[in-house]
């Protein structure tokens, strides 16, 4: 199946010729996931924004978004779960992103998360005209690229949000796809916690039953820390039996880190995909729910 990956993604060489497209909203997402291993063992984690490294210097016009906050329901009891409408486009239109502009997320993670968390917040909401920065900030630093420390205001706009349900799930839904025929659970957590060896938290060692394991560092080049090609995620879904006709549902913490592997299965053209956004934050808590190791 072969689909156009500048759908999806944007080399650094584009978007430095087309930093003065007035249809451009640049949007950088850098934040952090830290950890920390407690002496029971147990991995800490907290959420972080990086706002002050956005105004040491960003790529030109882009505004800031933080991803702990600014899209985030602060009134749900799961951390990090996406914000409901009017607050999500409340954000947007603050930032000047209205229903016509094309969106290129970035960030400074490995696996550039937090920019695929926007591509698909948006796509939830009905905004597809987003693009996410192959290689992000490193890379265009790399390259020694222009920065700016100006922090640009455009005029309000309107942002209309269209939610697509399909493309998220509930603990209750997500109970009910277990086993079932045509639907594939990705665990985009790494291995260890995967397997239960690694636990994070207050939640239980290992995984939703039936659930497979890709670490969304997988999809990733680490020499460049660009996606890798499309013939290599094909490949490495195809290792885990992932095919374009079954309806993929993908986890990890918090539905960050998930939105790597939904990505890429869009670039490959997989047509139903779905982010179980409580992840194990809310599924490795409940005690209602039925895990595996």
């Amino acid at each position: 199946m072969e689909i156009d990956r500048n759908r999806f993604l944007v080399e650094t060489s584009w978007l430095a010729e087309h930093l003065q497209d007035p249809r451009l909203r640049i949007v950088d997402m850098r934040g952090y996931v830290r950890t920390v291993t407690q002496a029971d063992g147990r991995q800490e984690a907290s959420y972080e924004g990086a706002r002050e490294e956005y105004e040491q210097g960003h790529i030109p016009g882009a505004v800031y978004i933080d991803w702990t906050s600014d899209i985030v329901d602060p009134e749900e009891a799961v951390e990090a779960q996406v914000a409901r409408p009017e607050r999500f486009a409340e954000t947007m239109s603050r930032l000047g992103i209205g229903d016509n502009h094309l969106v290129v997320a970035y960030d400074s993670h490995p696996a550039s998360q937090f920019a695929t968390r926007l591509w698909w917040a948006l796509n939830y909401y009905g905004h597809s005209q987003v693009v996410v920065l192959n290689g992000g900030f490193p890379k265009w630093t790399k390259e020694q690229r222009p920065l700016d420390k100006a922090v640009p205001t455009y005029p309000s706009a309107t942002f209309t949000p269209k939610v697509q349900p399909q493309l998220r799930a509930t603990a209750d839904e997500v109970l009910t796809f277990i086993q079932q025929p045509g639907i594939k659970l990705i665990d985009a957590r790494d291995a260890g916690q995967y397997s239960g060896s690694t636990v994070r938290g207050h939640g239980r060692p290992g995984h939703i039953p039936g659930a497979v394991n890709i670490p969304r560092e997988e999809l990733i080049d680490p020499a460049t820390g660009e996606f890798r090609s499309n013939a290599e995620l094909q490949r490495a879904f195809a290792d885990a039996h992932i095919a374009p006709e079954q309806r993929v549902v993908a986890y990890c913490n918090g539905g960050v880190a998930a939105t790597v592997v939904l990505f890429s299965l869009a670039m490959l053209g997989y047509p139903n995909l779905t982010n179980y956004d409580g992840s194990w934050n809310e599924w490795g808590e409940r005690q209602d729910l039925p895990t595996e190791v």
